[in-house]
C-alpha cells in the first residue's frame, strides 16, 4: 500500500498506508464509535465535510454489499481506521471497502493509532485536517489544514440534497412530503413500511409548493452542517408549524428548534456511534440510540410556553427531543431509524402516524 498522511490543524501528524482512491481531501475530523455499519456510515451524507475515524480496531471485514447503502454516493472526505481486513466475508458482499471507496473516489488511511486520535479529538475538539496520498510534507499539508474550510457558517445541505422531487416506492394511506436535506434511505423505507406515500421533495422547496401537494404530514430529515446556514428551510417551516403534522430527525430537528424560536450551538465533538443512550422522559425508559451530528439545540432558548423537552442525552444532557405543547410538531436529535444501530427507538415513526390520523 502507498503511503498516507493525515494532518490536523493542531499540528498532529499522522503516517499510515493508503486504501481507497489515491489523492488529497480536507474535511473535519470526527469519531464514530460504532462495532458495525461502516457501508451505512459511509454513505451517510451527514458526513459530507467530514472524515470519520472508526474507534474500532478491525474494520471492512464483511465488505460491501449492494443493498445496505443510505443514499446515491459516499459524500464523506476521508475514511480513518486502525486497520483495514485483508479478508472480505459475507455472503451478501459484492467487493471490499477498499475497491468501494476507489469506485467513489475517496481516499482512507489504515494503520494509525486510532485511539490516540480519539483521545486527541475528545481533549481539543473536532478539527481541520488534511488526508493526502500525494504531498508527503507535513509542513506543507499543515498549511493545508489550517486554511481548509470548516462546518459553521456554510451551507452544506445544498451539496448533498436532491435537486428534483421524486417519489419513494410505496403506497398507503398517508402522504408525507419528505424534506430532502441528505435523506437516509432508511428513513424512506420506515415510512414506507408503516402506510405512508413518501414525496421528497428539495429543501428549497416553499410552503406553497408542499402545501399544492396536500400531504398529511412533514418531515424533516437529516442531513449536514450548520443548520444556521439553512435558513431558507427555517423559514419554510416556520409557515408550516401551525399547519402540518411535523416529525424531524438530526439536521430537521434543529431545523425545527430554530423555526420555534431557539438557537442551536456546536458541540465539542459531536455526537456520532450506535451506543449513545438517551432517556425518554416521560416514559424515564433509557434509549440506546444511533446518532450522527455536531449541532445541538439550546433548550435553554427554547420558548417555554409552547415547547418542552422530551428525551435528554445521559452522557452530556443535552436535548435529544422535543414536541410542540399545542401542535403536533416534534423532532429528536438521534437516529430511530437506525442503519445501522440499535431499534429501540422506531416507535417514534409510529407516533407520527397517530399525529397524522388525529389530524384527518
Amino acid at each position: 500500500m502507498a503511503e498516507a498522511i493525515l494532518a490536523l490543524e493542531s499540528g498532529l501528524v499522522l503516517r499510515g498506508e493508503a486504501f481507497g482512491a489515491p489523492g488529497e481531501s480536507t474535511g473535519e475530523v470526527v469519531f464514530n464509535t460504532a462495532m458495525t455499519g461502516y457501508q451505512e456510515i459511509i454513505t451517510d451524507p451527514s458526513y459530507r465535510g467530514q472524515m470519520v475515524c472508526m474507534t474500532y480496531p478491525l474494520i471492512g471485514n464483511y465488505g460491501i454489499n449492494d443493498e445496505d447503502v443510505e443514499s446515491r454516493k459516499v459524500f464523506l472526505s476521508g475514511f480513518i481506521v486502525k486497520e483495514l481486513s485483508r479478508v472480505v466475508s459475507n455472503w451478501r458482499a459484492s467487493k471490499s471497502l477498499g475497491q468501494y471507496l476507489e469506485e467513489q473516489g475517496v481516499t482512507g488511511i489504515q494503520g494509525i493509532d486510532t485511539r490516540a486520535l480519539t483521545v486527541h479529538l475528545r481533549e481539543r475538539g473536532a478539527m481541520r485536517a488534511v488526508l493526502s496520498t500525494e504531498d508527503l510534507n507535513p509542513e506543507s499539508l499543515l498549511k493545508k489544514a489550517r486554511a481548509a474550510r470548516g462546518t459553521s457558517g456554510i451551507d452544506l445541505v445544498k451539496e448533498v440534497a436532491e435537486i428534483e422531487s421524486y417519489p419513494w416506492e410505496g403506497s398507503g394511506r398517508y402522504h408525507v412530503v419528505a424534506v430532502d436535506s441528505g435523506v437516509k434511505y432508511n428513513i424512506l423505507r420506515s415510512l414506507a413500511s408503516r402506510g405512508c406515500r413518501v414525496t421528497v421533495v428539495p429543501p428549497t422547496t416553499s410552503a406553497k409548493a408542499i402545501l399544492d401537494l396536500q400531504p398529511d404530514g412533514l418531515f424533516l430529515s437529516n442531513g449536514p452542517g450548520d443548520p444556521e446556514a439553512v435558513g431558507y428551510l427555517i423559514e419554510t417551516v416556520k409557515k408550516l408549524i401551525p399547519k402540518l403534522p411535523i416529525f424531524g430527525i438530526c439536521l430537521g430537528h434543529q431545523i425545527l428548534g430554530q423555526a420555534l424560536g431557539g438557537r442551536t450551538f456546536k458541540l465539542k465533538f459531536g455526537h456520532h456511534g450506535a451506543n449513545h443512550p438517551v432517556m425518554d422522559l416521560d416514559t424515564k425508559k433509557v434509549e440506546i440510540t444511533s446518532q450522527n451530528h455536531n449541532y445541538c439545540v439550546d433548550v435553554e432558548s427554547m420558548p417555554q410556553r409552547s415547547v418542552r423537552m422530551t428525551h435528554v442525552n445521559l452522557n452530556d444532557n443535552t436535548c435529544e427531543g422535543m414536541e410542540h405543547l399545542e401542535y403536533p410538531v416534534f423532532s429528536v436529535q438521534y437516529h430511530p431509524e437506525a442503519a445501522p444501530g440499535p431499534h429501540d427507538s422506531a416507535y417514534l415513526f409510529d407516533k407520527f402516524i397517530s399525529n397524522m390520523k388525529k389530524d384527518q
